[in-house]
């Protein structure tokens, strides 16, 4: 290979290796620091629309609900407001 290509293969991947953090991480909200809130009332007041696991669906309906905020660590911490565990705390229409 010439000069010239090697050069630019090895700045390519020095690029690549730079830019990888940048499009790696969760697909969490940013928000409020994690915490247990002591009802629904209180975690409303921060997640209007409650507050869930990724990827869950309505108990009721079996649909994805896309209006409470997505955050695994804070429902973690909040479970005991999932009334019909669906993976949804404090969930509101």
């Amino acid at each position: 290979m010439s000069k010239k290509i090697t050069r630019s293969l090895a700045v390519s991947a020095v690029a690549a290796v730079i830019a990888l953090p940048v499009g790696v991480g969760t697909a969490q909200a940013a928000g409020p620091a994690p915490r247990e809130y002591a009802n629904c009332t209180a975690l409303n007041k921060v997640y209007p629309h409650g507050v869930g696991k990724l990827g869950a669906r309505d108990k009721t309906s079996g649909t994805r609900v896309t209006t409470f905020t997505r955050n695994n660590k804070v429902y973690s911490l909040n479970t005991k407001s999932d009334r019909d565990k669906d993976g949804i705390a404090c969930e509101k229409a």
